[in-house]
């Protein structure tokens, strides 16, 4: 059955999978359908003069279908990178990074490198020196998973 609709569509199968693939980028937003879809409608547009040449099999097709899909998805992406700008609040979803250089009184004993911090309406996990409880510190990292922060005595 799949066969005989390919057969009967000819030159106009990659038109209907780049049309098909437009439509899915618009209900899952991504903008990775959209490249591969203009590569489909432009081996659509290369069928449809080049549909009786005999070196327009469709491993041909599928191979060009291929490579335009890497190439405009690889200018696709360089498109939107350069579009990008710079934000106004690099720290928004680093709270972490937003602590550094607070200073705060520790809650609970800095003892072998783990303790906690009171900032604001957070109790953070904190790693420095040993430390008794109420002793001032100063925020001066927060660790990679941006869960513990690095102090030092003040």
């Amino acid at each position: 059955m799949i066969a005989s609709i390919v057969a009967e569509l000819g030159p106009w199968n990659w038109m209907l999978l780049g049309f098909i693939l437009l439509c899915l980028e618009i209900f899952a937003p991504g903008v990775f359908l959209l490249w591969i879809g203009i590569a489909a409608l432009i081996v659509g547009s290369a069928s449809l003069l080049l549909w009786d040449a005999a070196f327009w099999t469709w491993q041909v097709q599928v191979l060009i279908f291929l490579v335009l899909s890497l190439a405009s998805a690889y200018v696709g992406k360089k498109l939107v990178r350069d579009r990008e700008q710079a934000s106004d609040q690099p720290l928004l979803n680093n709270r972490g990074a937003q602590m550094i250089g607070r200073t705060a009184t520790l809650a609970e004993p800095i003892r072998e490198g783990r303790g906690r911090i009171k900032l604001g309406d957070t109790t953070w996990r904190v790693s420095g020196p040993d430390l008794p409880a109420g002793a001032q510190v100063r925020v001066i990292g927060a660790a990679d998973t941006d869960l513990e922060l690095v102090v030092e005595p003040v």
